[in-house]
């Protein structure tokens, strides 16, 4: 009796494993749903919000805040000390300035300490999309 109970054990095994693998191997087939990209309030939250505020009601980090910085001039914003290239800057900031900055501060800026630089002109674009939205 003892045996018999062990093949049926054997048998029920392989089966089991059998199913799971037919399972596993239907569900490998079937297509993903496609990924929505994140969105600019998403990724300036995960790539931004470390130093930058959205509202002129926190305090401020190591970055100012950049509510409404689409058409300010750069480098002056009140209660936020600059760096001397910052200080310096004599523009406004529109959607091809903030994407050559976001690209690649130190040469739009020189002296500019953000660390931050994107590759990416979609992630930057959606970036500066959301900050548009804030004005």
């Amino acid at each position: 009796m003892h045996m018999k109970r062990l093949r049926t054990t054997r048998v029920i095994g392989v089966g089991f494993c059998a199913t799971l693998l037919v399972v596993t191997m239907a569900g490998a087939q079937m297509p993903l749903p496609e990924a929505k990209p994140p969105d600019g309030a998403t990724l300036f939250k995960q790539q931004c919000a470390t130093c930058h505020t959205t509202n002129l009601s926190d305090a401020v980090r190591q970055g100012p805040s950049l509510f409404g910085i689409v058409g300010k001039s750069a480098g002056k914003a009140d209660g936020f000390r600059y760096s001397t290239g910052f200080a310096k800057a004599d523009f406004v900031w529109d959607e091809a300035s903030l994407d050559a900055y976001l690209a690649n501060p130190q040469a739009t800026i020189p002296g500019s300490i953000m660390a931050y630089r994107q590759p990416k002109a979609e992630t930057r674009a959606a970036i500066i999309a959301y900050l548009k939205e804030l004005n």
